[in-house]
């Protein structure tokens, strides 16, 4: 099946005489020419392989071979058969999930047109703690780990009864907790309910991409900031997202695909502005339309720490309802990572569809980014957007 740009093809592998079922995204018609990159993604709890799907099709979209299975026993009691593994949903745990996953990872390595050097890891919620997990366990087999808002907290949850949004006696565990969607045995909480995840993620020495919303009411992301600092230093990359809860919209879903690309590419954030909308002027004449949108805001990262001075603008312009401009303009005054004062004026704006910043600085310890390549990615919030601008590690101090 042919998706546009992407090719979609099921897949089968087994894990202990169980058919584990997923898809294959491939750049379209050249499946065979070149040793791809390959990314496995893992579904949540109660999702399946068709959950991830988008996240797949955009990797393949970006050139790497991406897969998407169904956990053995995972899922809801009444999902579609033919999206399931087999296993019962009453026998799995995030041990058999990591052996599930396993499975999957040793079937890609030998794809005659997958690069087995260049495996990566993606997970969302439960998905992300098996990713990170497994990325610990299989170590230098696994090239980078990425986690989208990872259900750390499942152990905490086994420990207060409460897994799965169920509700039972911790010191009587019922042989089966009714989580309303699903089913899980007593098993699975036995497996987590001693585990120390953040000791247990340390293992792995690889890059790690951390994306977690600041509002999840499923996952605090006092988790994330834990597992950022149980890695070493400078090895996690953890994003905390403003207004995003523990489910990404399709517009939040771009934003944070824009970031894993920006990761992928070895691209490293070095400002991150928090804009704040303060003004919205509009003029209209015929098919034109031109809004000029005035903010404050802040900055507050290593290099840089200081807030938008007034007058910072930008600039849309409408032909026929379609965007044919858009030109932020606005300069920061604070202090550099020495402590010194300084200013940043940056103007943002789109270069054949991809944010391209340019930052002229008076700071000589930032003269570095006057010259710099330069991405950035926008993050929709009610205030206003997040910018994060991101330059390539080659070109730093």
């Amino acid at each position: 099946m042919s998706n546009g740009s992407v090719s979609e093809t099921p897949f089968f592998c087994e894990r202990d005489g169980l058919r584990i079922r997923g898809m294959q995204y491939l750049p379209d018609g050249e499946q065979k020419k070149a040793a791809y990159p390959a990314i496995i993604v893992s579904h949540g709890f109660t999702g399946n392989y068709m959950s991830v799907a988008d996240y797949c099709r955009v990797f393949a979209q970006m050139g790497y071979a991406s897969f998407s299975f169904h956990f053995c026993g995972g899922g809801r009691i009444d999902e579609d058969e033919s999206l399931k593994s087999d296993g019962d949903t009453t026998k799995t745990t995030i041990l058999t999930q990591m052996e599930d996953l396993i499975a999957v990872k040793d079937y890609v390595k030998e794809l005659p047109f997958v690069d087995e050097a260049n495996l990566i890891l993606v997970g969302i919620s439960q998905g992300g703690l098996v990713s990170g997990l497994t990325a610990a366990k299989c170590k230098d087999e696994i090239k980078k780990l990425i986690m989208i808002y990872p259900a750390l907290c499942i152990p905490d949850h086994a420990r207060r009864g409460c897994l799965g949004g169920s509700q039972y006696d911790v010191n009587d565990v019922p042989a089966i907790i009714d989580c309303k969607k699903t089913l899980l045995g007593k098993v699975f909480h036995d497996t987590v309910v001693s585990m120390d995840v953040f000791l247990e993620l340390s293992a792995y020495k690889g890059p790690v991409l951390i994306l977690q919303g600041l509002e999840d009411e499923t996952v605090n992301y006092s988790y994330a900031i834990r597992a950022k600092e149980s890695y070493k230093e400078g090895q996690c990359h953890l994003q905390l997202i403003r207004d995003v809860g523990h489910s990404l919209d399709e517009k939040q879903r771009e934003s944070a695909v824009a970031s894993i690309r920006q990761f992928l590419l070895e691209r490293r954030e070095l400002l991150t502005i928090g804009v704040i909308i303060t003004q919205i002027e509009t003029a209209t004449e015929g098919d034109y339309r031109k809004s000029e949108i005035y903010f404050t805001g802040y900055c507050d990262t290593e290099y840089f720490h200081g807030t938008i001075l007034p007058g910072g603008c930008d600039t849309q312009e409408y032909f026929m309802d379609k965007q044919t401009k858009i030109r932020a303009d606005y300069t920061l005054a604070g202090v550099d990572m020495e402590g010194k004062a300084c200013h940043l004026h940056i103007i943002n704006q789109k270069v054949d569809g991809e944010w391209k910043p340019t930052v002229e600085t008076d700071s000589r310890n930032l003269a570095w980014l006057n010259n710099a390549d330069l991405t950035a990615v926008l993050e929709g919030n009610k205030e206003g957007p997040t910018v994060r601008i991101f330059g390539k590690k080659g070109e730093l101090l």
